[in-house]
């Protein structure tokens, strides 16, 4: 265990992850930042991990100390918070090495958002703005993978952790204040809920391929067997998804689905070594998807046509939740999107709309209960002269 700069440790043994782990275990937080590379490997490689905490602030290298199991222990520790920033990612990537997220968190972009610093507001920015202190942003495309690390990305990584607690308590104070720690709390559990989704079963990926719902029925469900092979084999092999094959191939294969080796090789954009290395197993997937069920097939929601109508109620409602958002100083990203509010108004706050974020937990509580007035005509928005502002008024 060697120290730099002044400050802090920079931990490349187990021996010395044991005892930073022990100190670290008698604080109720912890700060922490990793730093990864993610162009060449399936999941993100972790290259290392920044923690703080008290007067401690330390650099974990993932290269010299491969085994984690005190620090992970720190994790699933249920009386330390973690607090990290953006962390999602963050927590995948532990969940995907540790096997589960940790918990509990407290997620400082996510915390600025429900109290009136802008939605995904970057790290920098909040300290700025919070703390006053400017911090240099020189090393955010560097090589984490180069050893040894230099004196400036040592100084960058360290600095995504040492102020991550001066946040957390100015955080904790406004939330408190303003009657939304709970609410925030909630957020949390749900960042929590995605980064452990992202390791959801394969057979679901292909819902993420761009254009998969403008096939029919038979393509949709050859499409998704052969996302889940790429799937595997991705993982098998350690390579990103679109090195084993592009999803735009993907989905030329699901719409034509060759069922011999020989039809695949002939399709545009499948290279022999395509052929080689995945033919057989592809066409195999294909001949999976063709023998599946019809009514097993994957079904999309047809949405209703978006008469003007309802497209100016949208926009109302639209308006309606911006104003609501400026009086609760919070971000109106962060309670709806364009998509949730054409669904309230096609549905008119019923039926399928009564699922949407907007109408559950604290987004209700805040917006959701406003909107519903605005289609019961309890509630209008109009412009206020006196005060020069865009406000709801009650009828």
């Amino acid at each position: 265990m060697t120290k730099r700069p002044a400050d802090a440790e920079y931990i490349r043994d187990e021996a010395g992850l044991l005892a930073l782990c022990e100190r670290l275990r008698e604080h109720d937080r912890l700060a922490v930042d990793t730093e990864f590379m993610g162009e060449d490997s399936f999941h993100p490689r972790l290259e290392i991990i920044q923690v703080a905490s008290g007067d401690m602030i330390a650099i974990i290298d993932y290269q010299s100390v491969s085994k984690l199991a005190p620090f992970f222990s720190l994790l699933d520790d249920a009386r330390i918070l973690k607090v990290l920033h953006a962390g999602r990612q963050d927590l995948e990537i532990f969940s995907v090495l540790s096997g589960s997220v940790p918990t509990p968190v407290f997620d400082t972009q996510v915390a600025a958002a429900m109290v009136g610093y802008g939605t995904q507001i970057g790290y920098a920015q909040l300290v700025h703005q919070v703390l006053r202190v400017t911090l240099e942003k020189s090393e955010t495309f560097t090589n984490w993978a180069q050893r040894p690390l230099t004196p400036e990305q040592i100084a960058y990584a360290l600095e995504d952790v040492r102020y991550l607690l001066a946040l957390h308590d100015h955080l904790v104070r406004r939330l408190k204040a303003l009657g939304r720690l709970e609410w925030a709390e909630e957020e949390f559990r749900r960042v929590q809920s995605l980064a452990d989704h992202e390791a959801r079963d394969p057979r679901l990926r292909y819902q993420r391929i761009r254009g998969w719902e403008g096939l029919n029925p038979r393509a949709r469900g050859v499409l998704r067997e052969i996302a889940a092979w790429r799937e595997h084999e991705a993982k098998r092999r350690d390579r990103p998804r679109g090195r084993i094959l592009r999803d735009e191939i993907l989905v030329e294969v699901a719409r034509r689905a060759p069922t011999t080796v020989e039809a695949l090789g002939q399709m545009r954009g499948i290279q022999p070594s395509h052929v080689e290395k995945y033919g057989e197993a592809l066409v195999g997937a294909v001949k999976q998807g063709l023998a599946v069920r019809d009514h097993e097939l994957p079904h999309v929601e047809k949405r209703k046509r978006i008469d003007p109508e309802t497209a100016g109620l949208a926009d109302l409602l639209g308006t309606a939740l911006k104003v609501r958002a400026v009086e609760a100083s919070i971000s109106p990203q962060l309670l709806a999107t364009s998509a949730d509010l054409e669904l309230f108004a096609l549905e008119r706050g019923r039926g399928a709309a009564e699922k949407l974020p907007i109408l559950q937990g604290w987004r209700r509580q805040l917006a959701g209960e406003h909107l519903l007035k605005v289609l019961e005509g309890k509630l209008t928005v109009g412009y206020d002269p006196e005060t020069k502002q865009v406000r709801l008024f009650e009828r």
